[in-house]
Formats: C-alpha cells, structure tokens, sequence
C-alpha cells in the first residue's frame, strides 16, 4: 500500500516538475521575487517610517523626526513600479522561461512580442468620477493599474504561453523569415527574421480579443478574471483548501519528494497576488483582508523549514534520549534559523519515518489554523509585505506585518505549538529506541 501511494505521488511530482509551462512559471516569479520583496518593503517603510498616523509605530510619529513623511512619496513610487506592474513583469519573464525551454535564440524578442499581444487585450481608457460632475469621465489613451497589477496576472501568464507557442510555430516556418545579404550586421538580420511572426501574434490575439467581446459581451480579461483567477485565489486563501494544498507538500516531502519546489507553481501566483492585493489596499488607505497569501505562508506554515521543524529541534533537545537524534539536531540549528530542513528531513531521517512523519504533516496545518485565528480575533494583523524567505522567526513575521508586535509573538507563539505537537511523538520514539536495544541484548 505505502509503495503504490508513493510510486502514484512520484508520477504526480514528476508530472508537474517536467510540465513545461508550470516550470516557466515557477521559474518566472523567481524572477520577479526581487521585485515583489522591494515592493513589500516600500510599503513597510511607508508604515514604520512615514506614516504620521496617530500612535502608529512610526518614526516620523516621533518628535523632531516630522519631516521623515516627506519622503513618503519615494516609497509610494518604488511600490507603484514593482507590486502595479506584476502582470507586466509575469508577461515578460514566463515567455523568456518558456523561450528558454524550448532553446529559442531570441528570446528577448519573444518576450516583447507577448507584451506586445498583451497590451492589445487591456483597454486604454478608464472611466474616473470628477466631483460635481454627474456622469463618470472617460480619459483614453491609459493604461490602468487593473491590467498590469495583480488582477491582470493570470491573463498575463495564459498571454505569454500562447504567445510563445505562436512564435516558436512561427518563427521555423522559412517563408516568413526575411533574408537580408550577408553585409548586415546580425542583430538587424534576426530583427527582421522576428517581424513576421510577431506581426502574426499580436494581430492574431488582437483579432482574438476583439471577437470575443464582440461576441460575448464580455472582455477576455473579465472571463479569466471570473472563471480561472478569482476561484483559484478563493481557493488558495480559503483555510481548507489552503490546508489542503500545505498537508500535500509536507505529504511528498515524506516521500522525499521536494513538496515546496513541486507545488509553488499551483500556489505561488495567488498568494503572491493576495500579498499585493493587501499592498495596495493599504497604499489606498483601505483595510487589509486577505489573511491567507504568500507573508502568511513563510511565517506560519513554513517557518523554520516545511513542516515547522524547529518546534521539533526543541522537542528533541528536551525530551530525546536519542544521542544520534541530538546530534543532527545540533548541527541542524543554524539551517532552522534561515529557514532551512533538509538536515533534519533526510538526516533523522523524517522521510518514510512515520513516528515522525506524522507530525511533520500535523504541524504545518495545526500553524497555519493557529495564525488565521490569532489574526482574525486582531491579536496578530494581515500581512502586506514579503520578506526574504530566510529572514529568521520573529523578525520576518515583525516585518511581514509592517512591524507588528503582536504578529511577531503569534509566529514564536507557533513554533512552541509545533514543539506541543512533537513532543509527543519523540517521547514515544525513546520507547522504541528502548525496545530495539533490549530485543537486541535479549537476541545477544
């Protein structure tokens, strides 16, 4: 039963981790992760920094340091050319991965080119209401924030597969290829070689966007919208379905297949999305309300590594009477604090060891419930920024949260109730470890 449940999430693991557009994607938001985290950051140093609301932790809060919200500005700016321009950034890098894939040599080409096909599906024009005047006003020739931020970013990465697909078709077939003599410079030749199909692309998904609203009413970004990115992100920042796809992670990582690496392309754009969406809410002078995203993932389900194993160091250096267990543990404490397992997963080992397996797959979640309910009774508060993922427990949820106290004792809280939770499972493990070496003295 055990090898035909792992052989079945093997296959599934393989399948995503070889499934080249999922590949593409993963390794696209790797790209942008310096961007998202400079984003995040802006809007910490808008809170701590120059926010002038009354008793908000804020140095500009402090007398003589006033001034400091005059450069709130600065700040607003950086945030609007990362976490605004999320859609713009995923069209760009998701082509250039799946260029990269297929061994294409203009890449950068190819890219532009899913821009390009991009841009002719936003509208350039947004309806704003002007005080005293009844009807909303129409400004054209803009591009609003709804197509390149968050909410444009799953037409941006469907925009950047079909674009790529259309030109590696398009850019082997001969005939669409113009020859230039052999005196000019190579970099003009290949420009010319990529005109005709990317004339092709851009008119062909232009063409395809005009119909379909003509058609149906309704624009191919509202369907998108509709159908595949709201459900996809309720999903993922619903605390079932978010326990769900967690409990699968730490289910491979039993199997010793990477859980984290394997499913980031399922969660990643919605969290990160959710991450955003609080961004900007805040920057609007909203309330933040998405509880579940990306700065909730690193601080409550895999702080300290998947499946909060530093609750599990303390279990072990408290309650374990196993030297070798201690040592590993030992030596697995600097990892732990960067956020790092793979000591402790493959050298206890956990992977196919059920007394351990089966905390390793109950703590994460147990976590996660943990900080949803300590954030919606207000002892911890919804995050809006992204911090390094090796930022150590404490600090990255302090700056997860803008710099919230509470928020930063809810995560500590959570790696003593992963400790709760192993506690245990180690102690029964000192009885086993009891019982082999009196079967082997009374075999001797």
């Amino acid at each position: 039963m055990k090898e035909k449940l792992m052989n079945s999430l093997l296959k599934m693991s393989t399948a995503i981790q070889n499934q080249k557009y999922m590949t593409a994607i993963k390794n696209g938001f790797t790209i942008m992760l310096p961007l998202i985290i400079i984003g995040s950051f802006c809007t910490l140093f808008t809170n701590i920094i120059c926010s002038t609301t009354p008793g908000a932790f804020s140095l500009a809060n402090i007398s003589g340091l006033e001034w400091l919200a005059n450069i709130s500005p600065m700040f607003s700016a950086v945030n609007y050319a990362t976490m605004n321009l999320l859609a713009i950034y995923a069209v760009l890098f998701v082509a250039y991965e799946l260029a990269k894939y297929y061994k294409l040599k203009d890449r950068i080409t190819c890219s532009a080119v899913s821009l390009g096909a991009y841009i002719t599906l936003c509208a350039t024009h947004v309806a704003i209401s002007v005080e005293g005047v009844a009807d909303p006003v129409k400004v054209s020739n803009v591009l609003s924030s709804t197509y390149t931020g968050v909410q444009g970013l799953f037409m941006a990465m469907i925009v950047a597969i079909v674009a790529t697909e259309l030109y590696r078709i398009t850019s082997g077939v001969e005939r669409f290829k113009i020859h230039m003599p052999d005196s000019v410079p190579s970099n003009i030749a290949a420009a010319f070689n990529a005109l005709i199909p990317g004339l092709i692309i851009v008119f062909a998904i232009s063409a395809f966007g005009l119909i379909f609203e003509i058609g149906l009413n309704i624009t191919l970004f509202e369907v998108i919208n509709l159908v595949i990115q709201k459900p996809l992100q309720g999903l993922l920042t619903g605390l079932p379905g978010y326990c769900f796809i967690f409990f699968m992670s730490t289910l491979l990582w039993f199997f010793g297949i990477h859980g984290t690496q394997v499913l980031k392309p399922i969660y990643q754009a919605a969290l990160i999305a959710a991450v955003a969406e609080n961004a900007q809410a805040v920057a609007n002078g909203q309330q933040a309300t998405l509880i579940l995203n990306d700065a909730f993932r690193a601080s409550f389900t895999t702080i300290t590594g998947a499946g909060v194993t530093g609750g599990l160091i303390l279990a072990i250096f408290i309650f374990s009477k196993r030297d070798d267990w201690k040592a590993i543990a030992k030596l697995s404490i600097p990892c732990a604090i960067f956020n790092i397992n793979e000591p402790m997963i493959f050298g206890l080992p956990i992977v196919l060891n059920p007394i351990l397996g089966i905390p390793f797959m109950l703590a994460p979640i147990c976590t996660a419930v943990f900080g949803y309910f300590m954030t919606k009774i207000g002892f911890a508060t919804v995050m809006t920024v992204i911090s390094p993922w090796t930022t150590p427990a404490g600090i990255q949820a302090f700056l997860n949260s803008s710099g919230h106290l509470g928020t930063a004792i809810t995560q500590i809280l959570a790696i003593l109730l992963a400790f709760l939770i192993y506690t245990p499972f180690v102690i029964a493990a000192n009885k086993m470890k009891e019982k082999e070496e009196l079967n082997i003295e009374g075999e001797m």
